[in-house]
């Protein structure tokens, strides 16, 4: 029998262009866990580089590190912040074409 060697995912390595970091959001933005949606941006500012993007949102990157983890909770002004620095930026849509008023 052969030895089986695993390996811990990361997410950050196939994140290869702006349209793969929108998928990945959306789908966690998507899912609506605020804790997932944290860890996904953690891992799009780990794939673009987490000291460039602390830099140029204005963050620690020790601190932005523990915001963006799985069990982090990081504040709007962060999450914004964040978006702003990897390139991509926050709207809204409808969620059901029926919730229209």
């Amino acid at each position: 029998m052969s030895e089986i060697t695993i390996r811990r995912w990361d997410p950050a390595k196939y994140l290869e262009s702006t349209e793969d970091a929108i998928a990945y959001l959306d789908a966690a933005l998507e899912i609506g866990d605020p804790q997932l949606v944290a860890a996904v941006l953690g891992d799009i500012a780990r794939a673009a580089g987490m000291t460039k993007i602390a830099a140029a949102a204005g963050l620690g990157r020790e601190s932005l590190y523990k915001s963006l983890s799985p069990d982090g909770n990081p504040e709007l002004a962060t999450v914004l912040k964040v978006m702003r620095a990897a390139g991509l930026r926050l709207h809204a849509s409808l969620a059901d074409d029926t919730a229209a008023a």
